[in-house]
């Protein structure tokens, strides 16, 4: 198709061309072989990867370059969800009107954790957080469930790099607490969280087994301390661990 007046802009091109690397590869990529393969200048790739990374489309991870956390979301859009997301999303909204609490997705995305969906059914005071929005890994419910996926010596990798921070007063900075917490939550299948990563907030979260080891997702809900009393916990607890053992069912169909 011809069009008057069009201009080929080579930079945008080859910006494709580098993401298409990426999907090919399925690994992180640093700029020497990023320019290598694409027979570039290397300070042409260095600015290319630098101003996808500055918008989101990728990400530095130790010096080699990823997907970021944009490009799921665009892909989100372009698909209206991704076979996941529609899939569980019937799921976040039985939770959130169980519960009367937020329900959340997440997706680990190294050390820090993507929302891609989530479901509040418009209550009007809610404790929740924006799609797209990124928190860490090390951190709350969320993190717990993440990392009650990993093996003990990944975990003890990850967490010999990773400081634990005291986000608040009741936040967890022992290394060797912390991890009987994960294996707690590696047993029980669900992980808690008591105002550890915000103060006045209390959390919930079940890993989901997808029958695919990536990418890592995890259901979790939150609120405030006085409607997450521990009765509260219990029963959420149970609504829980029942919707990832339906998600399973339904992924290994």
């Amino acid at each position: 198709m011809n069009c008057i007046g069009f201009k080929r802009v080579h930079a945008l091109a080859r910006g494709f061309e580098v993401l298409e690397l990426l999907a090919r590869k399925k690994e992180p990529l640093g700029i020497s072989e990023i320019a290598a393969k694409l027979k570039m200048h290397k300070g042409t790739v260095f600015s290319m990867v630098h101003t996808l990374a500055e918008v989101g489309v990728l990400e530095n991870s130790d010096g080699k370059y990823i997907f970021g956390p944009k490009l799921y979301l665009l892909g989100k859009a372009a698909e209206k969800g991704s076979n996941l997301i529609r899939a569980v999303h019937p799921y976040l909204e039985k939770i959130s009107r169980q519960t009367n609490l937020s329900a959340i997705l997440g997706m680990r995305l190294g050390l820090r954790v993507i929302v891609l969906d989530k479901a509040d059914l418009g209550f009007k005071f809610k404790i929740s957080l924006d799609i797209g929005s990124q928190i860490p890994l090390v951190a709350g419910a969320h993190g717990k469930a993440f990392l009650s996926q990993l093996a003990d010596d990944e975990l003890n990798d990850l967490l010999s790099v990773v400081e634990l921070r005291d986000f608040t007063p009741h936040s967890c900075v022992s290394g060797a607490e912390y991890k009987q917490m994960i294996r707690l939550a590696r047993a029980e299948g669900i992980a808690e969280d008591k105002e550890e990563f915000i103060e006045g907030i209390r959390a919930l979260a079940v890993p989901l087994e997808t029958g695919r080891k990536e990418p890592q997702t995890a259901i979790w809900v939150m609120g405030l301390s006085g409607q997450l009393k521990d009765p509260e916990m219990k029963s959420c607890s149970k609504i829980l661990k029942s919707v990832a053992a339906e998600i399973k069912h339904q992924f290994s169909i």
